[in-house]
């Protein structure tokens, strides 16, 4: 199983998203090989899932979204994250970045001011298919020019 299916496992299986009004949908699971480059491939995955207003204001509402989907891509997927506080206070949607660098996976998750409130969009890597190594590759692993 990739590090991209164990994520849609734990998001299917989470206290907060295993909740049917989260209307966790998984849109593209990352079992399939997407061409990337010569001999190459990559994973990708997309969901979604909403978060009921609870707010009359919409940067609050906004602000308790983005917090919890911050908390489950922090602590119960393993991703580290990037923040651009420039989107603090934007009424038009969020987005949040993060990444697990040991295995080359990025996940982007649109937070919405309407349904669905969040988007996500997770993918690896190009990688290697097993065996794909061209043979001149194989023998001259340091190409003149390399250096």
């Amino acid at each position: 199983m990739t590090e991209l299916e164990k994520d849609v496992w734990r998001l299917e299986t989470d206290d907060v998203f295993k909740n049917p009004l989260k209307k966790l949908r998984i849109i593209q699971r990352p079992d399939k090989d997407i061409a990337c480059d010569k001999g190459k491939f990559k994973r990708a995955m997309r969901a979604t899932a909403d978060y009921k207003r609870v707010s009359d204001s919409l940067i609050d509402h906004l602000d308790l979204a983005e917090d919890l989907k911050l908390a489950t891509l922090r602590r119960h997927l393993g991703y580290k994250l990037e923040f651009d506080f420039s989107q603090s206070d934007a009424e038009e949607g969020r987005f949040v970045y993060g990444t697990k660098e040991h295995v080359g996976v990025k996940m982007t998750v649109y937070v919405a001011p309407e349904a669905p409130t969040w988007r996500l969009h997770g993918q690896t890597a190009c990688l290697p298919r097993k065996g794909s190594v061209p043979k001149e590759e194989r023998f001259f692993p340091d190409k003149p020019g390399d250096e």
